[in-house]
């Protein structure tokens, strides 16, 4: 069974770019990431700044998670799971890992975009 999940590992680490894997971890990739959490509709569900919400988690502590590697929520966002829907078809990877540059970071700016008129 290990040696199924290995190789089931290595094969999903091998399918994502460099930086999907790793997270940008340059302000310009965390602050395009507070961006993208909002333009895409991430803080419906998941509130403003990641606070949780009425359908999604808090994602404000993901800095700190051993658990939730840049790769684990790369994929997460990507292919969804549980009750959240995949974003594969909506995001690059390159705005995947904007947005999990935003997620891992400590210190969370405010988006700048717009936000939508109710």
């Amino acid at each position: 069974m290990q040696v199924l999940f290995s190789v089931f590992a290595l094969f999903f680490c091998a399918t994502l770019p460099v930086h999907a894997l790793f997270g940008a971890k340059d302000k310009n990739a965390v602050e395009a990431g507070a961006n993208l959490f909002q333009a895409k509709g991430c803080a419906h569900c998941h509130g403003e700044g990641g606070v949780g919400g009425k359908k999604g988690p808090a994602l404000i502590d993901l800095y700190k998670s051993k658990e939730w590697v840049p790769a684990k929520i790369t994929n997460q966002i990507m292919n969804g799971g549980q009750k959240m829907p995949a974003f594969f078809d909506s995001l690059t990877d390159a705005e995947a890992a904007q947005l999990v540059a935003y997620l891992r970071a400590k210190h969370k700016p405010a988006p700048q975009v717009a936000k939508p008129a109710n």
